[in-house]
């Protein structure tokens, strides 16, 4: 009853503050397999979906202030989704995959969205994990390997002395801790979406996977924050 209240809250327009509030003790509630038996209904994972910009007709991002809100939001979407088979199946019919490397694309170039990305990476990983329809259709219609390796590039910031050949710079400081987080989530991610991968067909296929191994070399040679986050990196 607590997370329908908060959800029926959370359907109506009600400010910034009271919305991240809501979503913050959704998410703490959420780690509870047994209270999410009721809530997972398409109507609530709507809501939620709504908060996070997933589904946002205009840029999503264009308003800093809302960026609480769609973190939190995505965070209980994690939450539910790695602990709801019933979520996990409303995610394929919602279309949700592809609402989430949408709203990837749009933080291409974008300031301040580290955490937006991280938690959009983190949440197509639980996808491509759970459910292998959403990794067939990852990897076969929303062109999730170029949508991901470009994740990874971002994160790395990695720069091109070549086609297939990225700069050695050996004097650039390490990864924050936020870069390295995303690059982790879009590595999680790219493994599962690349799984079944090891049969190439076509030339665009096989200059992504060329692309995807001179980042991967990249990565190695890139360190993090700390010895565990670099680690944990490679």
């Amino acid at each position: 009853k607590l997370c329908e209240g908060i959800l029926n809250i959370l359907e109506k327009d009600t400010k910034t503050s009271c919305q991240v509030a809501c979503l913050e003790a959704l998410r703490i509630l959420s780690r509870d397999k047994k209270v999410l038996v009721p809530v997972t209904t398409k109507r609530n994972m709507q809501i939620l979906i709504r908060l996070a910009k997933l589904d946002a007709v205009e840029d999503p991002l264009a308003r800093v202030s809302e960026f609480p809100v769609i973190v939190e939001a995505l965070k209980c979407l994690c939450n539910i989704i790695f602990n709801s088979a019933v979520a996990q199946k409303l995610s394929l019919e919602l279309n949700l995959a592809a609402k989430l490397c949408n709203l990837l694309e749009k933080c291409k170039d974008q300031q301040l969205v580290d955490d937006i990305k991280c938690f959009d990476l983190r949440l197509l990983f639980l996808l491509s994990l759970l459910h292998t329809d959403i990794r067939s259709q990852l990897r076969q219609e929303l062109q999730g390997v170029q949508v991901l390796t470009q994740a990874l590039e971002s994160s790395l910031s990695v720069r091109w002395t070549e086609e297939y050949k990225a700069a050695a710079d050996l004097d650039r400081p390490p990864l924050s801790l936020q870069e390295t987080d995303c690059a982790i989530e879009a590595l999680k991610a790219l493994f599962n979406v690349t799984l079944d991968s090891w049969n190439v067909h076509s030339k665009n296929e096989s200059h992504q996977f060329r692309y995807m191994a001179a980042i991967l070399r990249h990565c190695l040679l890139t360190t993090g924050p700390t010895e565990d986050k670099t680690e944990e990196l490679h």
